[in-house]
């Protein structure tokens, strides 16, 4: 990182930690085989892949036949979602059968493919969210229904860093799948009709893999996806954990990689790379956050509550979205009033300091935040806002320098808003 540069969009990306460069550089020279390939390079470069494919797994606490490599996050969840509910299309069962569940706060990695089954004719419900951004667990259970095939939530939400109760909802839906066995055992075999379908739980991860342990089995997750660039590796890969039992089929043709679940020559050193990222962060047991986690979380989240009060004490009409009692450690979300985000944004990178108004993924859209809204956020407002997202490389003199930045920008705008009364 420059050192007259600041960054505080962590959310978006991140810088590639020299530890997992390092591992990738011999895949772009020396190890450069495809995968695919038989012949000694092709098997140097397997052996990468499989390495970190089981560096993967043991992340999730899985097995490596249930990682399938993507391009990142976005093709790992429309290959989730659409590939379960296409699969039992082809199966039999009409589009108009199904009844699928997300949350309003979704990335729109998952609320699009979610738009696209919904004109397909799948019945699609959108669960609330509290003013934190936390889905509300009973409303979601309120939701499932009897044809109800599939749950998508996120774990965290990129914008405010809301972490959602995915272990609950997880249980949930595991206590619903075997309550539908158990009921459908106990009826007379000539009244049965045929077997149940489960439920299946998908998570998208991208924002929590950093922060929470992702133990696939503690938290009753049937699928779950994620990113590289998001946790101090390569951009251009990501996962799909797909537990074994869950069938899905592929969106794209043209080869036979990952299982024929997604066809495409494999991005050796980005792959390795992903995987040397995961083993960075290191495992944790029974649920707890790894040794990594737990350190890089004290730190940063230090760090976070310093600029935090910082804005609070000296900028007025700053009001904090994220909460931090239920967020992750990185994330701090504000609406200063008054004063677009937009113009927040482009005056602090004029003084070196990157910030965002929301997703990356979204930062060209003038809309208001869908996420902000549906926290109860009214629309004016949620134009005001900006999120800060730091990491483990950033420092309290950072800190520092941001905030006495911050405070004559935000007096500076606030002069220019002719609507801005103090």
């Amino acid at each position: 990182m420059n050192a007259e540069n600041i960054y505080f969009d962590h959310s978006a990306t991140t810088p590639v930690d020299k530890p997992v460069l390092e591992k990738m550089l011999p895949y772009f020279s020396e190890k450069f085989g495809n995968a695919s390939s038989i012949h000694n390079f092709g098997q140097t470069a397997l052996a990468g892949v499989d390495e970190a494919r089981s560096q993967v797994a043991d992340f999730f606490n899985a097995e490596p036949e249930e990682i399938i490599f993507t391009s990142g996050a976005t093709e790992a969840d429309n290959l989730a979602v659409k590939g379960f509910i296409f699969n039992l299309n082809k199966k039999g069962m009409a589009f108009a059968d199904m009844h699928v569940i997300t949350s309003v706060v979704e990335h729109d990695a998952i609320l699009e493919p979610f738009m696209e089954l919904e004109k397909l004719g799948v019945a699609v419900d959108h669960a609330p969210v509290d003013k934190s951004g936390i889905v509300v667990f009973e409303k979601l259970e309120a939701l499932i229904r009897e044809n109800t095939v599939f749950v998508s939530i996120m774990w965290v939400n990129s914008e405010v860093g809301a972490i959602m109760p995915i272990k609950k909802i997880g249980k949930l839906i595991s206590k619903i799948n075997e309550d539908r066995e158990k009921n459908w055992k106990n009826t007379r075999p000539k009244d049965r009709g045929e077997r149940p379908l489960k439920i299946v739980f998908h998570t998208d991860a991208t924002q929590a893999v950093n922060f929470a342990n992702c133990d696939v089995k503690w938290n009753y997750v049937d699928m779950l996806s994620m990113s590289g660039h998001k946790i101090y590796g390569p951009k251009g890969v990501g996962a799909l954990y797909k537990k074994k039992d869950v069938e899905i089929c592929a969106l794209q043709r043209g080869g036979h990689h990952e299982n024929n679940l997604r066809s495409g020559t494999l991005n050796v050193a980005a792959i390795v790379g992903l995987g040397e990222a995961v083993a960075q962060i290191g495992l944790g047991e029974k649920g707890e956050q790894s040794d990594e986690q737990k350190k890089n979380n004290k730190y940063v989240s230090e760090l976070r509550d310093r600029l935090v009060e910082g804005v609070k004490k000296n900028i007025p009409d700053a009001v904090l979205n994220t909460d931090r009692e239920t967020s992750t450690a990185s994330h701090a979300h504000f609406t200063f009033l008054g004063v677009e985000g937009e113009s927040i944004l482009i005056a602090l990178d004029l003084e070196g300091i990157a910030v965002s108004t929301g997703s990356a993924c979204a930062s060209g859209s003038l809309k208001a935040s869908h996420v902000l809204l549906a926290m109860g956020i009214d629309k004016e407002v949620a134009h005001y806002s900006v999120r800060f997202t730091l990491g483990k490389h950033n420092t309290e003199e950072q800190i520092g320098r941001v905030i006495d930045t911050l405070i004559p920008a935000i007096k500076r705008l606030r002069k220019m808003n002719p609507l801005y009364k103090k």
